[in-house]
């Protein structure tokens, strides 16, 4: 009676069905979301329009930064892996309303733990070298967050409290042994030694595009998987949806909180050593650009669904892409261009939200 109950929440409170993306009823509830994206660039035309540009030529110069040929595109894409990584995982503790605000920390974990594998077995071969990497940073990024959830567990300290003020410490950290213990001793910038040419990701067919897309991409299928078709995401969506129901139905909800949390960390710090391995190629003290802060923006963009999220990652990188296109081409100052992509979530999360509420 109890897990029939539970089913019953579960269903009621995530109503993504695992064939659909959209999980509202009705066109005009669908759309809600659309419109209000379509009101926010309004209120961003207003803005341009006062910075002496014309709106429609703005908006036709971030269309063709973001999509208007190979290049535009392909940075665009690239933009958007990180994001999209991190959203994943976000979405992960987000279902199972764990509220996951260290994702930035986790992400520099991982940067520095695939880092020290990298820059301590330089002449392994790419292709043991590369999952290595990946894995320390997985576990870096899985062990941060860790520390919050046991501090949740075990002292019951709030979770966002606490993965919000990991976020300093790491990088901190991060910027600390960059300047000191891995500083390239023949360089004057606080950063590392250059990554060996094995321990850059590999790109795909000779263009810009690594392989750290195609893991983004596999990664979508896999967490819509491990969500809607195992038992381990039926108890962390259950968790989510009413964790004393859960409780009662004997469900460890401290193991799955926990668990939600260690997953989603895990991701963030595989997005920081994707990203240093083929971007900086080396550890330096400012990685990000604030990635892990988008990313939650990303994965409440993407309504906590796989699917929703590669597209929010998609829709956000043009934004930014575009934007900075704006400041360069038409000198709108990047100021507004921030308005305009805080304008677009703002707008779009609350359009769905009146969508649901209705």
């Amino acid at each position: 009676m109890v897990i029939e109950k539970l089913k019953e929440n579960t269903k009621k409170n995530h109503k993504q069905k695992p064939s659909s993306f959209l999980p509202l009823a009705g066109w005009g509830n669908r759309l809600k979301p659309f419109f209000g994206a379509i009101l926010a660039l309004a209120l961003g035309g207003i803005l341009i329009a006062l910075a002496g540009v014309n709106p429609l030529k703005a908006y036709q110069v971030m269309v063709f930064e973001a999509f208007g040929g190979t290049r535009q595109l392909t940075e665009t894409i690239l933009k958007a892996t990180p994001l999209l990584i991190i959203g994943l995982g976000l979405t992960v503790a987000f279902r199972s309303k764990v509220w996951n605000i260290g994702a930035e920390g986790q992400y520099y974990i991982g940067a520095l733990c695939g880092s020290i594998v990298a820059l301590t077995l330089p002449n392994l071969s790419p292709w043991l070298l590369i999952p290595l990497m990946l894995i320390a940073g997985g576990i870096g990024g899985m062990l941060w967050s860790g520390i919050a959830g046991l501090l949740h567990i075990k002292r019951g300290m709030n979770v966002i409290i606490c993965t919000l003020m990991l976020n300093y410490i790491a990088i901190l950290l991060v910027q600390y042994v960059a300047r000191s213990p891995l500083r390239d001793p023949n360089g004057f910038l606080p950063e590392s030694t250059q990554f060996s040419a094995a321990a850059q990701i590999p790109t795909l067919f000779g263009g810009r595009l690594h392989l750290g897309v195609v893991l983004a991409l596999v990664l979508v299928l896999v967490i819509y998987i491990l969500l809607w078709r195992t038992p381990l995401g039926f108890k962390l969506r259950a968790v989510g949806s009413r964790a004393s129901v859960a409780r009662t139905a004997g469900m460890n909800v401290t193991g799955s909180i926990l668990t939600a949390l260690m997953l989603s960390g895990a991701l963030a710090g595989v997005a920081g050593i994707i990203e240093v391995s083929y971007t900086y190629t080396r550890l330096k003290g400012n990685i990000s650009g604030g990635y892990g802060f988008s990313g939650i923006l990303v994965a409440l963009l993407g309504q906590l669904h796989p699917v929703g999220v590669l597209i929010a990652a998609v829709l956000f990188s043009a934004l930014t892409i575009g934007a900075e296109g704006l400041q360069v081409s038409l000198q709108v100052p990047a100021a507004v261009s921030q308005v305009i992509q805080a304008l677009v979530v703002l707008f779009v999360i609350v359009g769905d939200a009146i969508a649901r509420n209705k």
